[in-house]
Protein backbone atom coordinates (compact mmCIF):
# COMPACT_ATOMS: atom_id res chain seq x y z
CA UNK A 1 0.00 0.00 0.00
CA UNK A 2 1.25 3.50 -0.86
CA UNK A 3 2.24 5.92 1.87
CA UNK A 4 0.15 9.10 2.28
CA UNK A 5 2.17 11.63 4.30
CA UNK A 6 0.58 14.94 3.41
CA UNK A 7 -2.93 16.16 2.58
CA UNK A 8 -3.97 15.85 -1.03
CA UNK A 9 -5.66 13.71 -3.69
CA UNK A 10 -3.88 10.50 -4.64
CA UNK A 11 -4.41 8.12 -7.54
CA UNK A 12 -3.30 4.50 -7.15
CA UNK A 13 -3.39 1.89 -9.94
CA UNK A 14 -3.98 -1.77 -9.17
CA UNK A 15 -4.81 -4.99 -11.04
CA UNK A 16 -8.07 -6.64 -10.08
CA UNK A 17 -9.27 -8.38 -13.22
CA UNK A 18 -8.03 -11.36 -15.18
CA UNK A 19 -4.66 -11.20 -16.90
CA UNK A 20 -4.88 -11.75 -20.69
CA UNK A 21 -3.34 -15.02 -21.87
CA UNK A 22 -1.68 -15.76 -25.18
CA UNK A 23 -1.21 -19.29 -26.46
CA UNK A 24 2.31 -20.61 -26.95
CA UNK A 25 3.64 -21.66 -30.33
CA UNK A 26 3.14 -25.24 -31.48
CA UNK A 27 4.90 -25.45 -34.83
CA UNK A 28 8.56 -24.63 -34.17
CA UNK A 29 10.65 -27.69 -35.01
CA UNK A 30 13.89 -29.02 -33.57
CA UNK A 31 16.27 -31.06 -35.76
CA UNK A 32 19.41 -32.99 -34.88
CA UNK A 33 21.69 -34.45 -37.54
CA UNK A 34 24.89 -34.45 -39.55
CA UNK A 35 25.57 -31.33 -41.62
CA UNK A 36 28.38 -29.94 -43.76
CA UNK A 37 29.14 -27.14 -41.32
CA UNK A 38 27.73 -25.38 -38.25
CA UNK A 39 28.26 -25.52 -34.47
CA UNK A 40 28.36 -28.91 -32.77
CA UNK A 41 28.44 -27.59 -29.19
CA UNK A 42 26.24 -25.02 -27.50
CA UNK A 43 22.69 -24.00 -28.34
CA UNK A 44 20.61 -24.98 -31.37
CA UNK A 45 20.61 -22.42 -34.18
CA UNK A 46 17.42 -20.88 -35.57
CA UNK A 47 16.82 -21.14 -39.32
CA UNK A 48 13.83 -19.61 -41.09
CA UNK A 49 14.06 -21.14 -44.54
CA UNK A 50 16.07 -23.42 -46.84
CA UNK A 51 18.45 -20.62 -47.89
CA UNK A 52 19.05 -19.73 -44.24
CA UNK A 53 19.86 -23.38 -43.49
CA UNK A 54 22.32 -23.53 -46.38
CA UNK A 55 24.09 -20.37 -45.20
CA UNK A 56 24.49 -21.70 -41.67
CA UNK A 57 24.83 -25.46 -42.15
CA UNK A 58 25.80 -26.07 -45.76
CA UNK A 59 24.12 -28.14 -48.44
CA UNK A 60 23.24 -31.75 -49.11
CA UNK A 61 25.64 -34.58 -48.27
CA UNK A 62 26.76 -37.33 -50.65
CA UNK A 63 25.23 -40.75 -50.14
CA UNK A 64 28.56 -42.51 -50.64
CA UNK A 65 30.17 -40.39 -47.90
CA UNK A 66 27.54 -40.30 -45.15
CA UNK A 67 24.99 -42.97 -46.12
CA UNK A 68 22.26 -43.25 -43.47
CA UNK A 69 23.44 -40.06 -41.75
CA UNK A 70 22.97 -37.68 -44.69
CA UNK A 71 19.29 -36.80 -44.32
CA UNK A 72 19.28 -33.62 -42.20
CA UNK A 73 19.43 -31.20 -45.14
CA UNK A 74 16.70 -33.11 -46.98
CA UNK A 75 14.47 -33.22 -43.90
CA UNK A 76 14.84 -29.51 -43.14
CA UNK A 77 14.14 -28.51 -46.73
CA UNK A 78 11.02 -30.71 -46.82
CA UNK A 79 9.92 -29.29 -43.47
CA UNK A 80 9.79 -25.84 -45.05
CA UNK A 81 8.29 -27.17 -48.29
CA UNK A 82 5.40 -28.70 -46.35
CA UNK A 83 4.48 -25.61 -44.36
CA UNK A 84 7.09 -25.15 -41.63
CA UNK A 85 8.45 -21.67 -40.97
CA UNK A 86 10.86 -21.94 -38.00
CA UNK A 87 13.33 -24.63 -36.99
CA UNK A 88 16.22 -24.92 -34.55
CA UNK A 89 19.13 -27.05 -35.74
CA UNK A 90 21.82 -28.87 -33.77
CA UNK A 91 24.60 -30.31 -35.86
CA UNK A 92 26.31 -33.60 -35.15
CA UNK A 93 29.81 -34.19 -36.59
CA UNK A 94 31.82 -37.42 -36.71
CA UNK A 95 34.31 -37.57 -33.82
CA UNK A 96 37.21 -37.86 -36.28
CA UNK A 97 36.24 -34.71 -38.21
CA UNK A 98 38.99 -32.08 -38.16
CA UNK A 99 38.98 -28.29 -38.09
CA UNK A 100 40.77 -26.31 -40.82
CA UNK A 101 43.45 -23.88 -39.68
CA UNK A 102 45.92 -21.34 -40.98
CA UNK A 103 49.45 -22.69 -41.25
CA UNK A 104 51.89 -20.46 -39.34
CA UNK A 105 55.64 -20.21 -39.15
CA UNK A 106 57.06 -22.52 -36.52
CA UNK A 107 57.23 -20.77 -33.17
CA UNK A 108 54.57 -18.23 -34.14
CA UNK A 109 51.49 -20.35 -33.34
CA UNK A 110 50.67 -18.42 -30.18
CA UNK A 111 50.95 -15.01 -31.83
CA UNK A 112 47.98 -15.56 -34.14
CA UNK A 113 45.91 -18.75 -34.20
CA UNK A 114 43.20 -18.82 -36.87
CA UNK A 115 40.89 -21.81 -37.32
CA UNK A 116 37.57 -22.51 -38.98
CA UNK A 117 34.58 -22.03 -36.70
CA UNK A 118 33.57 -25.68 -36.84
CA UNK A 119 34.98 -29.01 -38.02
CA UNK A 120 34.65 -30.13 -41.62
CA UNK A 121 36.31 -29.97 -45.02
CA UNK A 122 34.28 -26.84 -45.75
CA UNK A 123 36.93 -24.82 -43.91
CA UNK A 124 39.55 -25.68 -46.55
CA UNK A 125 37.74 -23.25 -48.85
CA UNK A 126 38.16 -20.28 -46.51
CA UNK A 127 40.43 -17.57 -47.95
CA UNK A 128 41.75 -14.74 -45.78
CA UNK A 129 43.31 -11.55 -47.15
CA UNK A 130 45.35 -9.13 -45.01
CA UNK A 131 46.03 -5.65 -46.36
CA UNK A 132 48.15 -2.94 -44.73
CA UNK A 133 46.37 0.32 -43.93
CA UNK A 134 47.14 3.57 -42.09
CA UNK A 135 44.56 5.86 -40.51
CA UNK A 136 44.20 9.21 -38.75
CA UNK A 137 46.96 10.88 -40.76
CA UNK A 138 48.12 14.12 -39.13
CA UNK A 139 51.29 16.16 -38.42
CA UNK A 140 53.39 16.95 -35.38
CA UNK A 141 53.37 20.64 -34.56
CA UNK A 142 55.74 20.63 -31.56
CA UNK A 143 58.32 18.34 -29.93
CA UNK A 144 57.83 18.67 -26.15
CA UNK A 145 60.71 16.32 -25.29
CA UNK A 146 60.89 12.87 -23.68
CA UNK A 147 58.72 11.33 -26.42
CA UNK A 148 55.93 13.85 -25.91
CA UNK A 149 54.52 15.64 -28.97
CA UNK A 150 51.75 18.08 -29.77
CA UNK A 151 49.70 16.88 -32.73
CA UNK A 152 47.61 18.95 -35.07
CA UNK A 153 44.79 16.43 -34.39
CA UNK A 154 45.20 13.45 -32.06
CA UNK A 155 41.74 12.00 -32.71
CA UNK A 156 41.99 8.24 -33.36
CA UNK A 157 45.27 7.76 -31.47
CA UNK A 158 44.83 5.50 -28.43
CA UNK A 159 47.24 4.10 -25.84
CA UNK A 160 48.77 0.90 -27.15
CA UNK A 161 48.39 1.81 -30.83
CA UNK A 162 51.38 1.50 -33.13
CA UNK A 163 51.99 4.67 -35.15
CA UNK A 164 54.21 5.17 -38.19
CA UNK A 165 56.13 8.40 -38.87
CA UNK A 166 56.72 8.97 -42.59
CA UNK A 167 58.80 11.61 -44.33
CA UNK A 168 62.32 10.91 -43.17
CA UNK A 169 64.95 8.66 -44.74
CA UNK A 170 63.00 5.66 -43.49
CA UNK A 171 59.74 5.04 -41.70
CA UNK A 172 59.80 5.05 -37.88
CA UNK A 173 57.37 3.14 -35.65
CA UNK A 174 56.34 3.95 -32.11
CA UNK A 175 53.87 2.77 -29.46
CA UNK A 176 51.44 5.35 -28.04
CA UNK A 177 51.73 5.48 -24.23
CA UNK A 178 49.28 8.27 -23.41
CA UNK A 179 46.93 10.73 -25.09
CA UNK A 180 45.77 13.97 -23.43
CA UNK A 181 43.94 16.28 -25.77
CA UNK A 182 46.30 16.77 -28.71
CA UNK A 183 49.38 15.86 -26.65
CA UNK A 184 50.56 12.32 -27.47
CA UNK A 185 53.28 10.56 -25.50
CA UNK A 186 55.18 7.61 -27.00
CA UNK A 187 57.05 4.85 -25.20
CA UNK A 188 60.24 6.05 -26.92
CA UNK A 189 60.98 9.25 -28.79
CA UNK A 190 61.47 9.42 -32.55
CA UNK A 191 64.89 10.30 -33.96
CA UNK A 192 65.58 13.40 -36.01
CA UNK A 193 63.35 16.37 -36.68
CA UNK A 194 59.71 15.24 -36.65
CA UNK A 195 58.02 18.65 -36.55
CA UNK A 196 56.36 19.85 -39.75
CA UNK A 197 54.01 22.84 -39.54
CA UNK A 198 53.63 23.34 -43.28
CA UNK A 199 50.19 23.60 -44.86
CA UNK A 200 51.12 20.56 -46.98
CA UNK A 201 53.44 18.65 -44.63
CA UNK A 202 56.05 16.20 -45.88
CA UNK A 203 56.41 14.54 -42.47
CA UNK A 204 53.22 12.90 -41.21
CA UNK A 205 52.21 10.39 -38.57
CA UNK A 206 49.40 7.79 -38.75
CA UNK A 207 48.10 4.78 -36.83
CA UNK A 208 48.95 1.36 -38.27
CA UNK A 209 46.28 -1.27 -38.86
CA UNK A 210 45.22 -4.11 -41.15
CA UNK A 211 42.09 -4.65 -43.20
CA UNK A 212 40.98 -8.29 -43.19
CA UNK A 213 38.68 -9.97 -45.69
CA UNK A 214 37.35 -13.48 -45.04
CA UNK A 215 35.77 -15.29 -48.00
CA UNK A 216 34.02 -18.65 -47.83
CA UNK A 217 32.46 -19.61 -51.17
CA UNK A 218 31.12 -16.11 -51.71
CA UNK A 219 30.17 -15.52 -48.09
CA UNK A 220 32.32 -12.50 -47.29
CA UNK A 221 33.18 -10.87 -43.98
CA UNK A 222 35.20 -7.63 -43.80
CA UNK A 223 37.00 -6.22 -40.78
CA UNK A 224 38.53 -2.75 -41.06
CA UNK A 225 41.49 -1.26 -39.18
CA UNK A 226 42.34 -4.31 -37.06
CA UNK A 227 45.27 -4.10 -34.60
CA UNK A 228 47.14 -6.12 -31.98
CA UNK A 229 46.39 -3.52 -29.30
CA UNK A 230 44.52 -5.51 -26.62
CA UNK A 231 43.20 -2.34 -24.96
CA UNK A 232 41.53 -1.08 -28.12
CA UNK A 233 38.16 -2.07 -29.62
CA UNK A 234 40.09 -2.85 -32.81
CA UNK A 235 42.04 -5.72 -31.20
CA UNK A 236 41.98 -8.55 -33.74
CA UNK A 237 40.67 -11.19 -31.32
CA UNK A 238 37.95 -8.88 -30.06
CA UNK A 239 36.75 -7.56 -33.39
CA UNK A 240 36.73 -10.96 -35.11
CA UNK A 241 34.83 -12.71 -32.33
CA UNK A 242 31.70 -11.83 -34.29
CA UNK A 243 32.80 -13.95 -37.26
CA UNK A 244 30.55 -16.83 -38.25
CA UNK A 245 33.39 -18.40 -40.24
CA UNK A 246 36.53 -18.18 -38.06
CA UNK A 247 37.80 -18.50 -34.52
CA UNK A 248 40.73 -16.17 -33.84
CA UNK A 249 43.09 -16.09 -30.87
CA UNK A 250 45.86 -13.51 -30.73
CA UNK A 251 48.70 -12.47 -28.48
CA UNK A 252 48.73 -8.71 -27.78
CA UNK A 253 51.76 -6.92 -29.24
CA UNK A 254 53.08 -3.90 -27.32
CA UNK A 255 56.27 -3.30 -29.29
CA UNK A 256 56.89 -0.85 -32.11
CA UNK A 257 56.01 -3.32 -34.88
CA UNK A 258 53.17 -2.63 -37.30
CA UNK A 259 50.28 -5.15 -37.34
CA UNK A 260 51.09 -6.02 -40.96
CA UNK A 261 54.69 -6.80 -40.07
CA UNK A 262 53.42 -9.14 -37.34
CA UNK A 263 51.24 -10.93 -39.88
CA UNK A 264 54.14 -11.17 -42.33
CA UNK A 265 56.23 -12.84 -39.62
CA UNK A 266 53.44 -15.25 -38.65
CA UNK A 267 52.65 -16.37 -42.20
CA UNK A 268 56.04 -15.72 -43.81
CA UNK A 269 54.52 -13.32 -46.34
CA UNK A 270 55.77 -10.31 -48.24
CA UNK A 271 54.24 -7.14 -49.66
CA UNK A 272 51.37 -4.90 -48.60
CA UNK A 273 48.78 -7.66 -49.14
CA UNK A 274 48.92 -11.30 -48.04
CA UNK A 275 46.41 -14.03 -48.90
CA UNK A 276 46.22 -17.37 -47.11
CA UNK A 277 43.90 -20.39 -47.33
CA UNK A 278 42.93 -22.59 -44.42
CA UNK A 279 43.77 -26.27 -44.68
CA UNK A 280 43.69 -29.57 -42.82
CA UNK A 281 39.93 -29.80 -42.29
CA UNK A 282 38.07 -33.05 -42.88
CA UNK A 283 34.49 -34.27 -42.64
CA UNK A 284 35.46 -37.40 -40.74
CA UNK A 285 33.94 -40.79 -41.43
CA UNK A 286 30.40 -42.00 -40.99
CA UNK A 287 31.83 -45.16 -39.43
CA UNK A 288 33.05 -43.15 -36.44
CA UNK A 289 29.55 -41.93 -35.56
CA UNK A 290 27.77 -43.65 -32.66
CA UNK A 291 24.46 -43.31 -30.86
CA UNK A 292 26.23 -41.27 -28.19
CA UNK A 293 26.95 -38.49 -30.70
CA UNK A 294 23.22 -37.95 -31.31
CA UNK A 295 22.17 -38.44 -27.67
CA UNK A 296 24.80 -35.88 -26.71
CA UNK A 297 26.30 -34.70 -23.45
CA UNK A 298 25.15 -32.16 -20.89
CA UNK A 299 28.22 -30.39 -19.57
CA UNK A 300 26.39 -27.23 -18.60
CA UNK A 301 25.16 -24.15 -20.46
CA UNK A 302 27.11 -23.52 -23.65
CA UNK A 303 28.68 -26.99 -23.55
CA UNK A 304 25.77 -29.25 -24.49
CA UNK A 305 25.60 -31.45 -27.59
CA UNK A 306 23.04 -33.57 -29.43
CA UNK A 307 19.62 -33.96 -27.84
CA UNK A 308 20.90 -32.40 -24.62
CA UNK A 309 21.48 -29.06 -26.38
CA UNK A 310 17.70 -28.52 -26.50
CA UNK A 311 17.28 -28.60 -22.70
CA UNK A 312 17.13 -24.82 -22.33
CA UNK A 313 15.28 -24.13 -25.58
CA UNK A 314 11.75 -22.96 -24.84
CA UNK A 315 10.58 -22.47 -28.45
CA UNK A 316 10.69 -25.97 -29.91
CA UNK A 317 7.50 -28.03 -29.70
CA UNK A 318 8.15 -30.84 -32.22
CA UNK A 319 11.42 -32.74 -32.70
CA UNK A 320 13.06 -35.27 -34.99
CA UNK A 321 16.43 -36.86 -35.73
CA UNK A 322 15.84 -37.64 -39.41
CA UNK A 323 16.79 -41.13 -40.53
CA UNK A 324 18.30 -42.17 -37.21
CA UNK A 325 16.29 -45.26 -36.26
CA UNK A 326 18.55 -46.62 -33.53
CA UNK A 327 16.38 -47.62 -30.52
CA UNK A 328 18.87 -45.96 -28.17
CA UNK A 329 18.61 -42.61 -29.93
CA UNK A 330 14.86 -42.70 -30.45
CA UNK A 331 14.17 -43.69 -26.84
CA UNK A 332 16.45 -40.88 -25.66
CA UNK A 333 14.56 -38.37 -27.78
CA UNK A 334 11.20 -39.60 -26.46
CA UNK A 335 12.48 -39.48 -22.87
CA UNK A 336 13.63 -35.91 -23.49
CA UNK A 337 10.15 -34.92 -24.71
CA UNK A 338 8.44 -36.70 -21.82
CA UNK A 339 10.67 -35.19 -19.16
CA UNK A 340 10.07 -31.64 -20.42
CA UNK A 341 6.41 -32.30 -21.15
CA UNK A 342 6.42 -29.49 -23.70
CA UNK A 343 7.32 -31.17 -26.99
CA UNK A 344 6.44 -34.09 -29.24
CA UNK A 345 8.80 -36.42 -31.11
CA UNK A 346 8.30 -37.61 -34.69
CA UNK A 347 10.04 -40.95 -35.25
CA UNK A 348 11.10 -42.72 -38.44
CA UNK A 349 10.90 -46.45 -39.06
CA UNK A 350 13.85 -48.21 -40.80
CA UNK A 351 13.48 -47.81 -44.56
CA UNK A 352 13.93 -51.52 -45.17
CA UNK A 353 11.14 -52.50 -42.77
CA UNK A 354 8.56 -53.54 -45.39
CA UNK A 355 6.40 -56.19 -43.80
CA UNK A 356 3.96 -55.70 -40.94
CA UNK A 357 6.13 -57.97 -38.79
CA UNK A 358 9.28 -55.94 -39.46
CA UNK A 359 7.49 -52.66 -38.82
CA UNK A 360 5.96 -53.88 -35.57
CA UNK A 361 9.34 -55.12 -34.40
CA UNK A 362 10.52 -51.50 -34.47
CA UNK A 363 7.22 -50.06 -33.27
CA UNK A 364 7.35 -52.14 -30.09
CA UNK A 365 10.53 -50.44 -28.82
CA UNK A 366 8.54 -47.51 -27.43
CA UNK A 367 5.30 -46.88 -25.56
CA UNK A 368 4.71 -43.16 -25.18
CA UNK A 369 2.07 -40.56 -25.97
CA UNK A 370 4.82 -37.98 -26.56
CA UNK A 371 5.80 -39.46 -29.92
CA UNK A 372 4.41 -40.89 -33.15
CA UNK A 373 5.88 -43.12 -35.86
CA UNK A 374 5.45 -42.58 -39.60
CA UNK A 375 6.21 -44.89 -42.53
CA UNK A 376 7.22 -45.51 -45.35
CA UNK A 377 10.09 -43.37 -46.63
CA UNK A 378 9.46 -40.77 -49.32
CA UNK A 379 10.79 -40.66 -52.86
CA UNK A 380 12.24 -37.23 -53.67
CA UNK A 381 14.75 -35.69 -56.05
CA UNK A 382 18.29 -35.29 -54.74
CA UNK A 383 19.76 -32.04 -56.21
CA UNK A 384 23.30 -33.08 -55.26
CA UNK A 385 23.42 -36.52 -56.84
CA UNK A 386 20.94 -35.51 -59.58
CA UNK A 387 18.68 -38.53 -59.10
CA UNK A 388 15.68 -39.72 -57.14
CA UNK A 389 16.33 -40.99 -53.65
CA UNK A 390 14.37 -42.01 -50.56
CA UNK A 391 14.35 -39.90 -47.42
CA UNK A 392 12.82 -40.43 -43.97
CA UNK A 393 9.38 -38.80 -43.59
CA UNK A 394 9.93 -37.08 -40.22
CA UNK A 395 10.93 -33.68 -41.65
CA UNK A 396 7.95 -33.57 -44.02
CA UNK A 397 5.60 -34.70 -41.25
CA UNK A 398 6.73 -31.88 -38.94
CA UNK A 399 6.14 -29.43 -41.79
CA UNK A 400 2.62 -30.83 -42.14
CA UNK A 401 2.13 -30.44 -38.37
CA UNK A 402 3.04 -26.77 -38.75
CA UNK A 403 0.82 -26.32 -41.79
CA UNK A 404 -2.17 -27.93 -40.07
CA UNK A 405 -1.58 -25.96 -36.84
CA UNK A 406 -1.47 -22.66 -38.69
CA UNK A 407 -4.45 -23.30 -40.97
CA UNK A 408 -6.77 -25.21 -38.62
CA UNK A 409 -5.24 -25.33 -35.14
CA UNK A 410 -3.29 -27.79 -33.03
CA UNK A 411 -6.53 -29.61 -32.15
CA UNK A 412 -6.93 -30.71 -35.79
CA UNK A 413 -5.45 -34.16 -36.45
CA UNK A 414 -2.52 -33.64 -38.89
CA UNK A 415 -3.83 -36.37 -41.20
CA UNK A 416 -5.43 -36.57 -44.64
CA UNK A 417 -2.81 -33.99 -45.60
CA UNK A 418 -0.89 -33.99 -48.89
CA UNK A 419 2.88 -34.52 -48.68
CA UNK A 420 4.50 -31.86 -50.87
CA UNK A 421 7.56 -32.40 -53.10
CA UNK A 422 7.16 -36.17 -52.92
CA UNK A 423 6.94 -38.30 -56.08
CA UNK A 424 6.54 -41.76 -54.60
CA UNK A 425 6.88 -44.11 -51.65
CA UNK A 426 9.38 -46.83 -50.84
CA UNK A 427 6.45 -49.20 -50.25
CA UNK A 428 2.78 -48.80 -51.18
CA UNK A 429 0.70 -50.30 -48.39
CA UNK A 430 -2.82 -51.67 -48.74
CA UNK A 431 -5.91 -51.10 -46.61
CA UNK A 432 -5.46 -54.56 -45.11
CA UNK A 433 -1.95 -53.77 -43.94
CA UNK A 434 -3.08 -50.46 -42.51
CA UNK A 435 -5.87 -52.26 -40.64
CA UNK A 436 -3.12 -54.08 -38.74
CA UNK A 437 -0.70 -51.17 -38.27
CA UNK A 438 -2.98 -48.23 -37.50
CA UNK A 439 -4.43 -49.60 -34.23
CA UNK A 440 -0.87 -50.32 -33.09
CA UNK A 441 0.18 -46.71 -33.54
CA UNK A 442 2.01 -46.75 -36.88
CA UNK A 443 0.88 -43.91 -39.13
CA UNK A 444 1.12 -44.85 -42.77
CA UNK A 445 1.68 -42.50 -45.69
CA UNK A 446 -0.29 -43.73 -48.65
CA UNK A 447 -0.75 -42.94 -52.33
CA UNK A 448 -4.32 -42.49 -53.58
CA UNK A 449 -5.29 -42.28 -57.27
CA UNK A 450 -6.22 -38.73 -58.09
CA UNK A 451 -5.56 -37.54 -54.51
CA UNK A 452 -1.78 -37.71 -54.31
CA UNK A 453 0.39 -38.92 -51.45
CA UNK A 454 -1.20 -38.28 -48.06
CA UNK A 455 -0.61 -38.82 -44.36
CA UNK A 456 -3.20 -41.41 -43.43
CA UNK A 457 -2.93 -41.73 -39.67
CA UNK A 458 -2.73 -39.67 -36.48
CA UNK A 459 -1.94 -42.11 -33.70
CA UNK A 460 0.65 -41.75 -30.96
CA UNK A 461 2.94 -44.63 -30.02
CA UNK A 462 1.02 -45.12 -26.77
CA UNK A 463 -0.89 -48.09 -25.39
CA UNK A 464 -3.13 -45.75 -23.38
CA UNK A 465 -6.51 -45.32 -25.10
CA UNK A 466 -6.91 -41.84 -23.65
CA UNK A 467 -3.78 -40.59 -25.41
CA UNK A 468 -3.93 -42.50 -28.68
CA UNK A 469 -4.37 -39.44 -30.90
CA UNK A 470 -1.55 -37.10 -31.88
CA UNK A 471 -3.80 -34.04 -31.86
CA UNK A 472 -5.09 -34.75 -28.34
CA UNK A 473 -1.60 -35.03 -26.84
CA UNK A 474 -0.38 -31.96 -28.71
CA UNK A 475 -3.49 -29.99 -27.70
CA UNK A 476 -2.78 -30.75 -24.05
CA UNK A 477 0.86 -29.75 -24.45
CA UNK A 478 -0.40 -26.47 -25.91
CA UNK A 479 -2.87 -25.90 -23.07
CA UNK A 480 -0.47 -26.81 -20.28
CA UNK A 481 2.41 -24.75 -21.65
CA UNK A 482 0.17 -21.76 -22.39
CA UNK A 483 -1.27 -21.75 -18.87
CA UNK A 484 2.14 -22.18 -17.24
CA UNK A 485 3.73 -19.47 -19.38
CA UNK A 486 0.95 -16.98 -18.68
CA UNK A 487 0.56 -17.46 -14.93
CA UNK A 488 4.06 -16.61 -13.77
CA UNK A 489 2.61 -13.39 -12.35
CA UNK A 490 1.03 -15.55 -9.61
CA UNK A 491 4.39 -16.31 -8.00
CA UNK A 492 4.82 -14.54 -4.63
CA UNK A 493 1.27 -13.11 -4.73
CA UNK A 494 -0.82 -13.49 -1.52
CA UNK A 495 -2.42 -16.93 -1.76
CA UNK A 496 -5.99 -15.88 -0.92
CA UNK A 497 -9.50 -15.70 -2.37
CA UNK A 498 -8.70 -12.61 -4.44
CA UNK A 499 -5.83 -14.40 -6.19
CA UNK A 500 -7.91 -17.53 -6.73
CA UNK A 501 -10.69 -15.53 -8.36
CA UNK A 502 -8.26 -13.77 -10.71
CA UNK A 503 -6.55 -17.02 -11.69
CA UNK A 504 -9.88 -18.78 -12.25
CA UNK A 505 -11.17 -16.02 -14.49
CA UNK A 506 -7.88 -15.76 -16.39
CA UNK A 507 -7.85 -19.49 -17.19
CA UNK A 508 -11.58 -19.56 -17.97
CA UNK A 509 -11.24 -16.75 -20.52
CA UNK A 510 -8.34 -18.55 -22.20
CA UNK A 511 -10.17 -21.90 -22.32
CA UNK A 512 -13.28 -20.21 -23.64
CA UNK A 513 -11.27 -18.87 -26.58
CA UNK A 514 -9.90 -22.38 -27.13
CA UNK A 515 -13.45 -23.78 -27.07
CA UNK A 516 -14.64 -21.17 -29.56
CA UNK A 517 -11.81 -22.17 -31.91
CA UNK A 518 -13.31 -25.67 -32.07
CA UNK A 519 -10.67 -27.45 -30.03
CA UNK A 520 -13.06 -28.56 -27.27
CA UNK A 521 -16.41 -30.35 -27.49
CA UNK A 522 -19.60 -29.16 -25.86
CA UNK A 523 -22.41 -26.77 -26.65
CA UNK A 524 -21.28 -24.34 -23.97
CA UNK A 525 -18.12 -23.49 -22.03
CA UNK A 526 -19.51 -25.38 -19.03
CA UNK A 527 -19.69 -28.57 -21.11
CA UNK A 528 -16.21 -28.03 -22.58
CA UNK A 529 -14.13 -27.30 -19.49
CA UNK A 530 -14.05 -26.52 -15.79
CA UNK A 531 -11.64 -24.59 -13.57
CA UNK A 532 -11.57 -25.25 -9.83
CA UNK A 533 -9.34 -23.41 -7.40
CA UNK A 534 -9.75 -22.89 -3.68
CA UNK A 535 -10.43 -25.06 -0.59
CA UNK A 536 -11.44 -27.98 -2.82
CA UNK A 537 -8.01 -28.08 -4.48
CA UNK A 538 -5.67 -26.97 -1.69
CA UNK A 539 -5.17 -28.10 1.88
CA UNK A 540 -3.97 -25.80 4.64
CA UNK A 541 -0.57 -27.46 4.32
CA UNK A 542 -0.47 -26.51 0.62
CA UNK A 543 -1.24 -22.89 1.44
CA UNK A 544 1.22 -22.80 4.35
CA UNK A 545 3.94 -24.08 2.02
CA UNK A 546 3.24 -21.57 -0.75
CA UNK A 547 1.47 -23.92 -3.16
CA UNK A 548 -1.44 -22.67 -5.25
CA UNK A 549 -3.16 -25.60 -7.01
CA UNK A 550 -5.64 -25.09 -9.82
CA UNK A 551 -7.49 -28.14 -11.17
CA UNK A 552 -8.53 -27.84 -14.80
CA UNK A 553 -10.63 -30.24 -16.85
CA UNK A 554 -11.12 -30.03 -20.60
CA UNK A 555 -12.98 -32.16 -23.13
CA UNK A 556 -10.83 -32.41 -26.25
CA UNK A 557 -12.48 -32.87 -29.60
CA UNK A 558 -11.42 -36.52 -29.62
CA UNK A 559 -12.07 -38.38 -27.38
CA UNK A 560 -15.07 -36.54 -25.94
CA UNK A 561 -14.30 -37.02 -22.27
CA UNK A 562 -12.67 -35.05 -19.49
CA UNK A 563 -8.95 -35.44 -18.93
CA UNK A 564 -7.76 -33.98 -15.63
CA UNK A 565 -4.39 -32.36 -14.99
CA UNK A 566 -3.09 -29.99 -12.35
CA UNK A 567 -1.26 -26.72 -12.73
CA UNK A 568 0.78 -25.73 -9.66
CA UNK A 569 2.45 -22.38 -9.13
CA UNK A 570 4.39 -21.53 -5.98
CA UNK A 571 3.11 -18.20 -4.65
CA UNK A 572 5.76 -17.80 -1.96
CA UNK A 573 8.52 -19.55 -0.14
CA UNK A 574 7.62 -21.58 2.93
CA UNK A 575 8.97 -20.54 6.29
Amino acid sequence: MAEYLSPGVYVEEFDSGPTPMQGVGTSTAGFIGVAERGPVVGSPVLVTGPADFTRKFGGYLHENEFGQYRFLAHAVNHFFANGGSRAFIMRVAPPDAKISKAVTKKGKENVLDITAKDPGAWGNSVVITFEEVTNNKTQILEDLGDGKYRFKNATGFNPGDVAVLKGGKEDQFGVVANVTGDIVTFAAKFSGNVVDTALLPKTTISTCAVNITVDYSGEVEKYSSVTFNAAAPSFIEKIMSQSSILNVKAQPIDTAVSPMDVIKQVFEGKGEKITITLSGGSNGSAASLTDADFIGKDEGPGSRTGIQSFVDNTDVSIMAIPGIVSPNVQLSLVAHCESLGSRFAVLDVPMTAKTVVDIMKHRDIVDSDYCAMYHPWLQVFDPLDKKDTFIPPSGSIMGIFARSDNSRGVHKAPANEVVANCTGLFVNYSVGEQDLLNPKGVNLIRKFPGAGIRVWGARTASSKPLWKYVNVRRLFIYLEESIKANTNWVVFEPNDENLWARVRRTVELFLESVWRSGALVGGSPAEAFFVDIGPNTMSKDDIDNGRMICVIGVAPVKPAEFVIFKITQKTGESE
